[in-house]
């Protein structure tokens, strides 16, 4: 399967989780990426992209200072996300895109965030390119993502999930993002795992 399928198969799947998503990963965000989305809100500043925006459970959690974008391959996840945005009564540019080529000049915003998305992206090395790009130098890429466990029977327990989940539904369990983050040029500001080693929150700057 190329790119661009599994690409249309990432949205044909996230169209059919977002009228459950909130609900699912709720019990997830109070037991295993606790205090996460807010991590990452705490850190964002100035012109701020939200990569894989979804159901928009970052909104709540950034400074009202911040003037957001957010972009997401799922038109059925955005409508939930743009439902989120009028009940906070934020005014958020929410838009159907590819992170894998984002839809922006280069240089255009201070801060790209990106929650739970990665894990799920066909080409994470594309997409971390191209947040690079639209980053101002000094810019701020903040990273909330589960990842492969530090102890190895819950990284053999893992793998073998994502025998199935990548082939269903495009989901990585062992995939790490700091690797393609420090490639990618970015200098690593903050990094901290928890639950295991299976939850990285990442923050680094832009060249």
């Amino acid at each position: 399967m190329d790119l661009s399928q599994r690409t249309a198969k990432a949205r044909r799947v996230w169209d059919r989780t977002a009228p459950t998503y909130d609900r699912q990963i709720a019990f997830l965000e109070r037991h295993w990426f606790t205090g996460g989305r807010e991590w990452l809100g705490a850190r964002a500043t100035g012109r701020v992209l939200d990569v894989g925006v979804g159901t928009g459970r970052n909104l709540p959690h950034y400074p009202a200072t911040a003037v957001i974008t957010g972009i997401d391959l799922s038109p059925e996840m955005l409508a939930h996300a743009r439902h989120r945005a009028a009940g906070l009564n934020l005014a958020a540019d929410l838009r159907e895109g590819d992170a894998q080529q984002l839809p922006f000049g280069d240089a255009t915003f201070d801060t790209v965030v990106c929650a739970l998305s990665l894990c799920a992206i066909p080409d994470p090395r594309a997409a971390v390119a191209e947040m690079r790009r639209v980053l101002v130098p000094g810019g701020r890429l903040l990273l909330l993502d589960h990842i492969g466990s530090t102890w190895p029977p819950i990284y053999a327990a893992q793998w073998l999930v994502e025998r199935v989940t990548i082939a269903t539904a495009g989901e990585h369990f062992t995939r790490r993002q700091r690797p393609l983050v420090e490639a990618a040029g970015f200098q690593v500001a903050e990094a901290e795992r928890l639950k295991a080693g299976t939850i990285e929150r990442l923050h680094a700057v832009a060249p």
